[in-house]
């Protein structure tokens, strides 16, 4: 099996990337159709023993050797690119074994585990288009060989934050910088959390800013009084996210559920909330308040995306 083909460059992620995204490799795969490039996408469908990805990992390589994701650090991805490439040359959808169990002896995870590769050349680039289109509009769409899931996309997680001062600033920077789509809120006098960071300013505490949101959104107070969660929060609970959370101590949040149900708030919609939020227990200061908060929200957004619910199919050769 020739590696040659890794002397070509892999197409870089774009700077705001911390890594490639799901859409992202659709996206890259998509780009070569239209520019006459064919392409290959590779996604991970079995694990035997460890594995440094998970299920539903993908990879994509053109014709031309580039490439954009991967499985490893780097002990597999030339015979994948090359594998990618004969699948392609021969027009079929395949899969194969990478480490322990492989074919390939000479190739090894430094895991020990075994991983299965689907190689998937030539994705229809229409339904590409279409699955990137449902991602915009942050619909769910899904990935089929011959009828068998390989894949559910989930649109990306975002998060609606309205608070105060260095905690807002601090959670909003942090959140973009991992590459989560940001509305961020701030009472309109609070010159802490205004300038370039784009938080928007809150004219009043009666009433959210017209906002659209999903299950795949969510939502943080970080106020550190109750003046402007009495109306705003109840508000925000009415509106569909995977998670609703407020700072603060356990005494603060006992106040805080005693005052939605004396407003009417439905005990379903109170029992969502969420109280002395983050992973990590007592945080005082802003930079790692924001870094408890984020990993929270992953953690609940990758639970989120797993449950399958979705439908669409993505034609190649072997299945039409």
């Amino acid at each position: 099996m020739s590696c040659a083909c890794l002397a070509q460059p892999a197409i870089p992620a774009r700077p705001e990337m911390i890594a490639p995204t799901p859409a992202a490799i659709l996206q890259f795969l998509l780009d070569g159709a239209r520019a006459g490039t064919a392409g290959t996408l590779i996604t991970l469908t079995g694990i035997t023993g460890a594995s440094s990805r998970g299920i539903g990992t993908q990879m994509a390589v053109l014709e031309d050797g580039r490439h954009l994701g991967s499985f490893s650090g780097g002990c597999i991805e030339g015979a994948v690119i090359a594998e990618a490439q004969d699948a392609l040359a021969a027009g079929r959808a395949r899969t194969v074994r990478f480490g322990s169990g492989s074919p390939y002896i000479d190739i090894r995870l430094p895991c020990g585990g075994g991983i299965d590769l689907t190689f998937c050349p030539r994705p229809d680039p229409g339904t590409l288009a279409d699955m990137l289109d449902r991602l915009a509009r942050r619909e769910p769409a899904q990935l089929r060989i011959d009828g068998d899931v390989i894949r559910d996309y989930v649109p990306p997680l975002r998060l609606i934050a309205l608070g105060h001062g260095e905690d807002l600033v601090a959670l909003t920077r942090l959140a973009r910088a991992f590459g989560i789509d940001v509305l961020a809120f701030a009472p309109s006098g609070d010159i802490h959390a205004h300038g370039a960071d784009g938080i928007a300013p809150l004219a009043t505490p009666t009433s959210l800013p017209a906002l659209t949101s999903d299950p795949w959104t969510a939502f943080v107070f970080l106020f550190h009084d109750a003046d402007w969660e009495e109306a705003l929060l109840p508000q925000a609970l009415a509106l569909p996210g995977f998670y609703h959370g407020a700072v603060g101590s356990a005494r603060t949040h006992r106040a805080r559920i005693t005052s939605l149900r004396s407003a009417n708030v439905p005990a379903e919609r109170i029992e969502r909330l969420r109280g002395s939020i983050g992973l990590i227990p007592a945080t005082r200061d802003p930079a790692t308040l924001a870094l408890s908060i984020l990993g929270e929200l992953v953690q609940d957004y990758q639970a989120c995306a797993a449950a399958p619910q979705w439908n669409l199919a993505v034609n190649t050769p072997e299945s039409r």
